[in-house]
């Protein structure tokens, strides 16, 4: 990034439900740890390159001790010889909070970044902010936005959602992979605009692709309704438009903001208990009786632990030519408040059995023993008894609010481009009634009412990702999945076909769980919210994919009849699809 083309300021995220825990556990073992020291050895290697470039670095990496990483960049710019002032945010960290909590931490916007980069910050390390305010905190300083412009701020946290996974931006994670060449997809970047529009791009000469639809899939990711809420503001996303800007480029523009609620995400983690897993092979035939006979020998010592489930993965196929395709892979997952119960005795139990079971008895691991698994959970708390803390390269204090003089006091330099900040700005129009369209955009718990094709057009059995791109993805254990597509007729009927009940049929682990679906007519795109799916979240292991990374790709997979019109020409023999 920093050699590939023009840059003000680079960011890093290095945070994420499960990051968190890894963090609280190393604090742990030693207090005066818990930020990411992977993002130190990063630093190593082009600290000086930033500052010949005079680029900023704003980064979350300070994770649960942010003052400490921030000494840290110090003492190495110090050993470097690399004259850069450093600066802190702080406040997100509530512990001591509850009974068993290991951490806890709100989610706080990018104000506090705006002060210290107002006050000549050349690094500004963050505990846990969103993501998107390490894009839209440097966008208020860089063009003196008030604390109210909240249409440009909502551009630029829209940005910064699209920019927080790197390369998923790029092509990366991409359903339409094909298309592109994505061996090594070049990371994405925002150019800005001072009314909160922005240009999704990449350096020149970097893989990848940028088009609306890689824009489309990250602009889906790990959202649930049409109010994407933030400490800074509610950015509306049924507002968003997309147009193509050029080769690689992508213009976002038209989005609205209203005004943030009244109180801040705080994400906990907590050591859940202890698990453990024995994986069976099954080869060749009566795969079924083979598993419920392993199930009934382990009957009796698993009788006594909390938690205990099995999986069978039908990976096997008829009379297939490796001993790998003839098998099917049984999963026993078991979870214990006491590591005793789901040791290594329960898993050499199991092993145990190898020349007393099934034909071809063998597990994919030895015995193990049980290991500590994470619980997420989130709650909400009044900003107003967060104290979000600015330290300014000097070492001043300063606390962040919409009423703080760090934030008000636009103008005051500290590094701001020249001429950005000159006069004051009129801030966005605020709030604004809900965007009614067509049929009306908000959450449904069931979806439209089916309407009726004209003239029974044709249809054809076909997957649904014949049609239609999907991103997934979680929220502790809560699961996302967005649909979208690429013209308007496909949209009609995408957004009266997918309904919540069709989705339960064609996921029936969603079946008895509350979906909820969201429109964005924008974005030819139709929002799912699965709550529960993922049980406790990703650090408890309580799913084959725990943070549903891929349930949208199995959604594409899935058949069903699309209108024949819809579908692409199929390809011509001979040529790869």
């Amino acid at each position: 990034m920093l050699t590939g083309g023009p840059l003000d300021v680079l960011t890093g995220d290095y945070l994420a439900e499960l990051t968190m825990l890894i963090l609280g556990r190393d604090r742990l073992k030693d207090p005066g740890l818990g930020y990411a020291k992977t993002f130190l050895r990063q630093l190593e290697d082009c600290l000086g390159l930033a500052h010949e470039k005079g680029v900023r670095i704003v980064t979350n990496a300070g994770g649960l001790h942010p003052a400490a990483l921030a000494d840290a960049v110090r003492e190495l710019a110090a050993k470097a010889g690399v004259p850069v002032s450093v600066a802190h945010v702080e406040g997100d960290d509530l512990m001591p909070y509850e009974e068993g909590a290991l951490t806890a931490n709100a989610y706080l916007g990018g104000a506090g970044i705006t002060a210290c980069l107002r006050a000549g910050a050349d690094v500004v390390v963050t505990g846990r902010v969103t993501d998107a305010a390490l894009v839209s905190g440097p966008a208020a300083w860089w063009f003196d936005w008030a604390p109210d412009a909240y249409d440009r701020l909502a551009g630029a946290v829209v940005a910064g959602h699209v920019l927080e996974c790197g390369t998923q931006a790029t092509g990366g994670n991409y359903s339409f992979f094909t298309a592109h060449d994505v061996r090594r997809p070049g990371f994405p970047l925002a150019e800005v605009a001072e009314d909160g529009s922005a240009v999704i791009t990449k350096h020149p000469g970097t893989g990848g692709a940028v088009t609306t639809g890689t824009v489309t899939a990250q602009l889906l990711y790990e959202t649930q309704g049409p109010r994407y809420l933030g400490p800074d503001v509610t950015a509306r996303l049924d507002t968003v438009r997309l147009e193509p800007d050029g080769p690689d480029r992508v213009r976002i523009s038209g989005v609205l903001g209203e005004p943030p609620p009244p109180t801040l995400k705080v994400g906990v983690t907590r050591i859940g208990g202890w698990r453990n897993e024995v994986v069976f092979v099954l080869t060749g035939l009566d795969i079924e009786a083979k598993a419920a006979l392993v199930r009934e020998q382990l009957a009796g010592p698993l009788a006594g632990v909390e938690s205990a489930d099995w999986t069978l993965a039908r990976t096997d196929h008829e009379d297939a030519a490796t001993e790998e395709t003839a098998s099917a892979l049984l999963r026993l997952v078991v979870r214990d408040p006491s590591p005793d119960r789901v040791g290594r005795a329960l898993t050499s139990s199991a092993v145990e059995l190898a020349l007393g079971s099934y034909p071809g008895f063998h597990v994919t691991a030895p015995p193990g023993p049980a290991q500590p698994y994470g619980v997420f959970t989130s709650a909400t708390i009044e900003a107003t008894r967060v104290p979000h803390t600015a330290t300014l390269p000097d070492g001043t204090r300063v606390a962040v609010d919409s009423a703080s003089p760090a934030f008000e006091a636009r103008g005051s330099g500290g590094g701001a481009p020249d001429g950005s900040g000159a006069e004051p700005r009129d801030g966005g129009p605020g709030a604004r009634p809900p965007v009614t369209g067509r049929g009306g955009v908000g959450e449904s718990p069931a979806g439209p009412t089916p309407r009726a094709r004209p003239g029974g057009a044709p249809t054809t059995r076909a997957p649904l990702g014949t049609v239609a791109g999907a991103r997934s993805g979680d929220k502790g254990g809560d699961a996302n999945i967005g649909v979208w597509v690429a013209d308007e007729a496909a949209w009609q009927w995408l957004r009266d076909t997918l309904t919540t009940d069709l989705l339960r049929d064609l996921l029936p682990e969603t079946a008895p769980l509350p979906v909820t679906r969201h429109e964005l007519p924008n974005l030819r795109a139709l929002n799912f919210t699965v709550p529960g799916l993922l049980g406790a979240g990703v650090a408890s292991g309580h799913r084959f994919d725990p943070q549903a990374k891929a349930l949208g790709e199995w959604l594409r997979a899935r058949h069903l009849d699309i209108p024949t019109h819809l579908l692409p020409p199929p390809a011509p023999e001979g040529t790869r699809p």
